[in-house]
């Protein structure tokens, strides 16, 4: 019975944790509003090569809040052949 409670526990955390991992896709960095420490949002405002997309993360605390830093990942999309 313990070890089903157990079991149970941990794959809800599991999948409380893999929700907040997904990055969320928006138009303009303006539009992303307070960014927490670690989360990803992705950007489509065409500043990366075809194919990438902007990603934005929240990488350290400072004084002021959350740093941003950014860099251009690949678009992931259905498979074509």
């Amino acid at each position: 019975m313990l070890l089903r409670h157990a079991t149970c526990l941990s794959l809800l955390i599991s999948i409380a944790l893999a929700s907040t991992a997904s990055a969320a896709t928006v138009g303009r960095e303006q539009d992303i509003g307070d960014l927490k420490l670690g989360q990803r949002v992705l950007v489509d405002d065409g500043t990366c090569p075809a194919g990438q997309l902007r990603e934005v993360r929240g990488a350290k605390m400072t004084d002021k809040g959350v740093s941003r830093t950014s860099s251009c990942v690949p678009r992931h999309g259905p498979k074509t052949k």
